[in-house]
């Protein structure tokens, strides 16, 4: 997706999910919030301005790869300068 001259770039969302179906229906609703927003689905964590990690607590290996992927992306956050936005929902 290219920006048209005279408008803001967009700005570029990840959303990862793990868990149950109701987990997945509000990612979906995230990204429909988002989008309004400026904010346009990436598949690459290091071309994301926000990552958002949508979780289930209740069930240890979600857990577990939730903190695995927060120790990524931290790295990627400090190679951008900070200009990464990180959330965990769930």
């Amino acid at each position: 997706m290219t920006d048209t001259p005279g408008t803001p770039p967009r700005k570029r969302l990840l959303i990862r999910t793990w868990g149950c179906q109701m987990n997945v229906y509000d990612s979906a609703r995230m990204a429909d919030v988002l989008a309004p927003l400026g904010y346009a689905p990436t598949e690459a964590a290091e071309d994301a301005d926000m990552v958002i990690l949508n979780t289930c607590h209740i069930r240890e290996k979600a857990t577990e790869k939730v903190f695995s992927d927060l120790g990524r992306l931290r790295e990627t956050k400090v190679a951008r300068g900070g200009q990464m936005i990180v959330a965990v929902a769930g």
